[in-house]
């Protein structure tokens, strides 16, 4: 937060935040000091863990000391193919992260430091199979189980104490094969959203006060492009969403833009889908502003550039490419608090590549990439 100084006061305010211990702003800390953490879900067998780094001042990552922390449940050790598989508490006080290996959730309290602790029994079943996305709003939390048998969106709430209770009947069924890609509460916590991959289809629901969930009148609906994936609203409209259309071929990806009414209903905006053209544009991320959107293109290994007007129509500015592409496989994407860098997951690699943000320009980072840890299978990013 920026607070408004009186010239004649700076002499006695700054040297008493100095003695609170205030930090300071990115701006003016040194080149190597840190502002903050970057947290990957590893996916590792047998026992999940989760990679964190110091973020640095001038952009270059460190390994946190004692990392890679324990997560609780395992992973799969293989691609999950989804948008946010580890997500941040809205109080950011912890982590949850899916372990598709053993059909759970895990929460991990995040310290002072950085650093992560297991919340006592904080490793409960995902109330499906194969948990590939979580949504967090408040207290309210969301997964999307993609295992065939047992597709859903289940509902839990998250206790002051950090463990996950389930809602009772707050389990959606989805049908067999739908492959559901990503789950997303819109800014108000009202509209809940999930991609079916497979089916190329968008589930839209109204979320009630007691955290069950009302289908939209034409839900599921069509997602304007085959293979739906990553998603987001718009941060500074909740009535705007876009969704990236992964499975258009080579050059032919695309994002579609939605207007989303207050019972869940959507609709298409303007001349949606919006060209891409690239390959296989996965993840989605907007400016914290709402006026710039980043898809990641996992098969071209390259970052489409788009302007957002007030509207909600998208204009491509370009794409970055990102360095060293051969082999990448570029998937879960974040910006930082303060919106001027961008990270991005290598899943090809096991890398996390950092991008300077200048508005719907992005330029990568002398540092990056920064390689994960061994064993990791990477898939979902927290920056905090």
């Amino acid at each position: 937060m920026r607070f408004a100084v009186r010239q004649g006061l700076l002499g006695l305010v700054l040297p008493a935040l100095a003695v609170l211990g205030v930090a300071a702003s990115p701006a003016s800390a040194s080149p190597t000091a840190i502002v903050g953490h970057v947290y990957v879900n590893d996916n590792t067998t047998a026992l999940n863990t989760i990679a964190a780094f110091n973020r640095h001042a001038n952009g270059t990552l460190t390994p946190a000391p004692g990392s890679p922390f324990t997560a609780g449940g395992a992973g799969t050790g293989s691609d999950i193919a989804s948008q946010g598989s580890l997500q941040q508490t809205s109080d950011h006080r912890y982590l949850i992260a899916v372990d598709g290996g053993s059909d759970q959730l895990s929460v991990l309290q995040i310290l002072h430091d950085g650093a992560l602790v297991p919340v006592p029994r904080g490793t409960v079943q995902s109330g499906g199979s194969d948990p590939v996305s979580v949504a967090v709003h408040g207290s309210l939390v969301y997964v999307a189980n993609a295992g065939a048998g047992d597709t859903n969106y289940t509902g839990f709430r998250l206790g002051h104490d950090g463990r996950l209770r389930a809602i009772p009947h707050a389990t959606f069924t989805l049908p067999a094969g739908s492959q559901p890609g990503d789950v997303l509460f819109n800014g108000s916590g009202t509209v809940l959203v999930g991609t079916r991959v497979a089916s190329s289809q968008i589930d839209s629901f109204r979320v009630r006060r007691d955290g069950r969930l009302d289908p939209a009148p034409g839900s599921p609906f069509a997602a304007q492009g085959p293979g739906p994936f990553g998603s987001e609203f718009r941060p500074t409209d909740p009535e705007q969403l876009f969704v990236s259309n992964a499975h258009g071929g080579a050059g032919a990806g695309t994002v579609s833009a939605f207007g989303v009414a207050w019972n869940g209903a959507l609709s298409s905006i303007g001349g949606s889908p919006f060209a891409d053209q690239q390959t296989a544009p996965c993840w989605v991320e907007i400016t914290h502003d709402g006026r710039f959107l980043f898809a990641i293109n996992t098969a071209s290994a390259t970052i489409s550039r788009y302007r957002i007007s007030p509207g909600g129509s998208l204009s491509l500015l370009g794409s970055t490419p990102m360095r060293g592409q051969t082999g990448l496989a570029p998937q879960d994407a974040r910006l930082s608090p303060d919106g001027r860098t961008l990270w991005v997951v290598d899943s090809g690699l096991d890398e996390v590549s950092g991008f300077s943000v200048d508005g719907g320009q992005l330029t990568e980072v002398g540092s990056s990439p920064t390689p994960l840890p061994v064993g990791a299978a990477p898939a979902g990013i927290v920056v905090n």
